[in-house]
């Protein structure tokens, strides 16, 4: 029987698992290394050890509507991208409202979690925690680890030659905080995702010349689409997701590929992905193409070599007088209190987790792993879906298939070749919340509501998947959902 439940982390994630718990009656204890809430999205000016870390000027890419909790909507007056301290007044808000920091831990680090000698029986773990010099161990009957993916960078310098003989200053973009003290340098960004977008991007106003390297390219979208709407809440919808599905592959590339294309061609920017069809998470960055346009983003391919003031790039080109390199090569997933890293990693280092979620080869199914996955869509609101599925499981009150026959492969078949091979758990976003929330009986019946509710059926099915759609039914239900669907739009243009 699951009572006591260990949270690892407060960050969105953290939050939503301690909030699960408490829905359910259960008693969560929620360890938090540093002195206040939010994880990613608490800035600091210097990146702390075992912390996320981001620079000064972040803004969300998902909009208000699509990242809010389920049950929890911004104010009216938000912006519908807001910069990371407004979002973190939000978190600290969410916080107070459900009353969670009672139920919070801080300064406290987790130096190991284990399994009791009796686990294949109890399922129960001991974790041991550091605070104030002094080490404690107490026994839980299940761990939701919601450290997140963003805390050890990925630096792989082997794979850069001759960056040992390299004169200029090198440094991974999680120590990146803001950009003057490289004003009038010549600065090389290695990485294509959001962060080396953003991070060029901002250097190009003060750097005398900025390069852009990457690798295999990416597809970039603009925050602002059709009649600047979000794009999020244009492109996320079930009626699309269905439409996509049944689509034939060859023409759904092709769609998709133009709607990328939609704005520039990215092939005429360098940009366009090796893989054409590639459905990976794109970059999010409305002003990379015009500071492109305007010359003072350049960008590059892979290096080939670095030498003392020079890059050659595997073009063929070299670049002279570069001053500084910034590795936005990102994360690799670490869990160094886990005293045996196995369950969660597995072949090649990488992460197999059953639904993106359970460890597979436990004896009980009494740990979970909360945000790991990455999708065209929010992470607060899959996190929160994904602690509310957890929890179920813990409590024995639902599993699709014995636990013991579960040797579980990720989600759904047709993932790795609609979204090639990546160390991240990549899925479609609405096909994985609605495979969660049917297990628990949460997904929006949209048959059944053209029937009693037309007008609130007809937003489901076209309008964006916004979060209030699980929590208008089952377990956790809330009774402002109907409300914040059918008044999503007016909050936007607000």
């Amino acid at each position: 029987m699951v009572r006591r439940v260990a949270v690892l982390g407060a960050g969105v994630s953290g939050l939503a698992a301690t909030k699960s718990c408490l829905e359910e009656g259960l008693e969560p204890t929620c360890f938090e290394r540093s002195e206040g809430i939010g994880g990613l999205w608490r800035y600091t000016d210097k990146a702390e050890e075992g912390r996320a870390s981001i620079y000064r000027t972040v803004f969300t890419n998902s909009c208000k509507e699509m990242m809010c909790y389920p049950d929890f909507p911004f104010p009216d007056d938000h912006p519908n991208y807001m910069h990371n301290t407004r979002l973190q007044q939000y978190i600290c808000k969410y916080a107070e409202h459900f009353d969670l920091l009672r139920h919070i831990q801080f300064k406290t680090l987790v130096t190991k979690v284990k399994k009791r000698p009796d686990f294949a029986v109890t399922g129960q773990w001991e974790v041991v925690t550091q605070r104030d010099g002094k080490e404690e161990t107490v026994v839980f009957d299940a761990v939701m680890i919601c450290s997140g993916h963003h805390v050890y960078p990925s630096l792989p310098l082997a794979d850069f030659p001759g960056i040992q003989k390299f004169k200029g200053s090198y440094f991974h973009s999680r120590e990146y905080k803001e950009p003057e003290k490289f004003r009038g340098k010549k600065v090389l960004v290695i990485g294509l995702g959001n962060s080396g977008c953003d991070i060029a991007v901002e250097l190009s106003n003060v750097a005398s010349q900025v390069y852009l390297s990457s690798r295999s390219g990416s597809w970039v979208m603009s925050r602002v689409w059709d009649n600047g709407y979000p794009w999020d809440m244009l492109v996320i919808t079930r009626f699309r997701t269905w439409l996509g599905n049944i689509l034939p592959r060859a023409l759904s590339d092709w769609l998709y590929v133009r709607g990328m294309n939609r704005f520039f061609k990215h092939e005429n920017f360098g940009l366009m992905p090796l893989d054409r069809a590639s459905r990976k998470e794109p970059v999010f960055n409305d002003d990379l193409p015009s500071r492109i346009a305007c010359g003072v983003v350049v960008i590059k391919p892979n290096v080939k070599e670095f030498r003392e003031t020079s890059v050659l790039f595997q073009d063929g080109t070299v670049q002279d007088g570069v001053d500084v390199v910034i590795f936005a090569t990102g994360y690799s997933y670490s869990y160094p209190f886990m005293e045996d890293d196995s369950i969660i990693k597995s072949r090649d280092n990488q992460v197999t987790l059953y639904k993106g979620i359970l460890p597979p080869q436990l004896e009980k199914p009494t740990m979970a792993v909360i945000g790991l996955v990455q999708s065209l869509g929010p992470i607060i609101p899959t996190a929160d879906l994904q602690c509310r599925w957890a929890i179920k499981v813990f409590q024995g009150r639902w599993m699709d298939t014995c636990w013991a026959k579960v040797s579980a492969p990720l989600f759904l078949s047709s993932l790795p070749r609609r979204y090639g091979n990546s160390t991240t758990l990549q899925t479609d976003y609405i096909t994985y919340m609605d495979e969660l929330a049917s297990a628990i009986g949460v997904k929006p019946s949209v048959l059944k509501l053209l029937l009693t509710d037309p007008r609130l059926a007809l937003e489901i099915l076209f309008g964006p998947c916004t979060p209030y759609q699980y929590r208008l039914r089952g377990p956790g239900k809330w009774s402002g959902a109907r409300k914040a669907i059918l008044t999503q739009w007016d909050r936007t243009l607000q």
